[in-house]
């Protein structure tokens, strides 16, 4: 099954071939990737890996990663919008509150902050398996550059976002509701759900469970009696995911604060540097089958005419 897309292949091949025909050497651009590549510095499976075939590294500098840009969408959204966006635990709470309220307009205005983060995960999930059907190993890279563009949507159209629709409810809530639920799937999916980013209270709960398995004191060994011990890999995993989460907060709040919705800009900019490895690496594969075809400079393959 073809790695990537037909479509993709053909514009890609039209475009070089132009290039080509004007004497830029195919070589050329295949070592410009590789240069690209060996000056990344980002691990080359971080966005390839998935679930059991990722190292504890890997799961670690994902966390960091995924949990900031979470953390600073989270707190400085909250000042641009007024409203929490990455977690829907609230969010249903309120729901049911107003329901029992009578409060039939907010109550749906909360069920549309709901449905638009299941919105973000379910076309996560469709983007990655579309990657996957067709041995993509760019997909979750993909997935993080549409999430970075429509960030920039929010960022640069955020003032206009903010026009009221039925449920009293700006659109710019129900974007960032969107961006998260998508922002949570990625991290989820790839991790075969061992790191979730974007809400805290079971990364709080297991970093309580595992300080008391590390403080707990075995004084008696009895035959057939486990140990207790502190899994310190997870320990550290969630302590990472807190702490970047939070540092994403205090970013994103004083960006906002201070610069307004154009510090959605640095955000985007950051996924899209985290998505540039597996971009490039799919690149280099592209050129290396269009070369084999009708590069000009390669002995081996000579052009016709």
């Amino acid at each position: 099954m073809r790695r990537i897309p037909r479509y993709l292949q053909i514009i890609a091949g039209r475009y070089l071939k132009r290039l080509l025909g004007q004497r830029l050497s195919g070589q050329a651009l295949q070592v410009a990737v590789d240069s690209a590549l060996a000056t990344l510095p980002i691990q080359e499976k971080l966005l390839v890996r998935e679930g059991a075939l990722r190292s504890a590294g890997l799961n670690r500098q994902l966390a960091w990663a995924m949990a900031f840009v979470a953390g600073a969408v989270n707190a400085g959204g909250f000042l641009a919008v007024s409203h929490y966006t990455s977690h829907m635990t609230g969010v249903v709470s309120a729901m049911a509150d107003e329901l029992a309220d009578g409060d039939l307009t907010t109550a749906l205005a909360a069920l549309a902050m709901m449905l638009s983060f299941l919105a973000g995960a379910f076309a996560c999930t469709t983007l990655i398996s579309f990657g996957q059907r067709r041995r993509m190993r760019s997909r979750y890279a993909l997935t993080l550059v549409f999430e970075a563009g429509l960030m920039l949507v929010f960022g640069f159209m955020g003032n206009r976002l903010q026009e009221e629709i039925k449920f009293t409810l700006p659109m710019t809530v129900m974007l960032l509701c969107f961006i998260m639920g998508l922002h949570n799937a990625v991290t989820s999916i790839i991790s075969g759900a061992a790191v979730r980013t974007t809400h805290l209270t079971g990364t709080v709960t297991d970093i309580g469970i595992e300080l008391s398995r590390l403080t707990y004191v075995n004084v008696h060994q009895r035959k057939g009696r486990e140990r207790i011990v502190a899994n310190r890999q997870k320990l550290t995993l969630y302590l990472v995911i807190l702490a970047a989460f939070l540092g994403g907060g205090v970013v994103g709040a004083l960006g906002f604060r201070h610069i307004g919705f154009k510090v959605t800009v640095p955000l985007a900019g950051f996924l899209c540097f985290l998505a540039a490895r597996p971009l490039l690496l799919e690149l280099r594969l592209l050129l290396h089958r269009l070369r084999r075809q009708w590069a000009p400079d390669d002995p081996s393959h000579p052009v016709d005419g």
